[in-house]
């Protein structure tokens, strides 16, 4: 099958009101197909749910160890966060650390997401600094390759010494040559590849405890860090987070723009990538969350799955209109 397959769709009354189309693929430690829907060779931007292949270099290379980050900081170096005080306050003391500040990031400003933070900037009459935007944590990590690297301040640029060593990390782990690239919102090179790749990257990071080579610890590493800290990923309200804590912290999911979603399952080493067509978040958490209700690790009867799967529709007064539910082709 060659073309996207209907993955989420919305019903309002007796009418399907709305249909979601996209690609997903499951894939094993081997990398092999396990499961797919749509295309798996689609190629797609992957944007945010690649958080966690970019900071492998900031393990690998020895700069993680060197500034004694900790798991907080390496889940906000795989975060796509809402910019909440729990996270700028921790990206700016690292960045303290570092003894950098806002103006060395390449990100761009943006307003939070985290509606006591924006209220706050709005109280103040203050404007958003570049360490709101949602991905000032990989930015963070970013910066700290570039000091242990001794290179130069523009590290987002393609040609950099910190991209090209995201590059590299990002062939290995798909398993293919990239065709291309694209600037991401925060500025920085974002790689394409296949939806099949990206689910092969996944399950490599899912698989990881059992090779002892230095890239696989640092997935594994990278991994557990955002296990560990859901919150941090993402923030109050989020798919990410509220996914990653209802399954207890066995499995790591990440969004990325454009409603692209992955999930690594170690317990079960699956890698897992969806990309919907049509670029609708509520779509690709939709999709996801049935696919992990699929897999057995995430509870269909959850309160947190509910939100995303077979989700009330609610007007402005509260009443009931309708659902968001998964397409019989996602149903186990």
């Amino acid at each position: 099958m060659t073309k996207p397959v209907p993955m989420a769709e919305i019903w309002r009354g007796s009418l399907l009101e709305s249909l979601h189309l996209g690609h997903a693929v499951i894939c094993d430690d081997s990398g092999q197909i396990v499961r797919s829907w749509g295309d798996p060779e689609a190629v797609i931007y992957p944007r945010s749910s690649s958080k966690m292949i970019q900071a492998l270099p900031l393990i690998t290379s020895g700069a993680a160890a060197k500034y004694g980050l900790s798991t907080e900081q390496l889940a906000l170096a795989c975060a796509s966060h809402n910019g909440a005080h729990i996270h700028t306050d921790r990206v700016n003391n690292w960045l303290s650390q570092l003894g950098l500040g806002d103006d060395d990031f390449r990100c761009g400003p943006q307003e939070p997401a985290d509606r006591p933070a924006r209220d706050e900037l709005i109280k103040n009459d203050a404007s958003p600094c570049q360490v709101h935007n949602n991905c000032s944590g990989k930015h963070a990590g970013f910066l700290t390759l570039n000091q242990h690297l001794g290179a130069g301040p523009d590290y987002v640029e393609v040609d950099h010494p910190v991209q090209q060593a995201c590059l590299t990390a990002f062939e290995e782990v798909t398993g293919m040559s990239s065709p291309g690239y694209g600037i991401d919102g925060c500025s920085a090179p974002n790689y394409a590849t296949t939806v099949h790749g990206l689910a092969r990257a996944m399950s490599w990071f899912a698989s990881a405890g059992d090779r002892s080579d230095r890239a696989s610890a640092a997935a594994a590493e990278l991994s557990a860090a955002m296990m560990l800290h859901p919150d941090l990923v993402a923030g109050e309200t989020r798919a990410c987070t509220n996914l990653m804590r209802a399954m207890g912290g066995k499995v790591a999911v990440k969004t990325g723009a454009e409603a692209v979603f992955i999930a690594i399952i170690p317990e079960k080493k699956l890698g897992v990538a969806v990309k919907i067509v049509d670029g609708a978040t509520r779509a690709s958490e939709c999709a996801i969350a049935a696919i992990l209700v699929g897999l057995g690790v995430l509870e269909a009867d959850h309160p947190e799955t509910r939100k995303y799967l077979d989700a009330p529709l609610l007007n402005r007064r509260g009443i009931d209109c309708g659902s968001l539910r998964p397409s019989a082709e996602l149903r186990f």
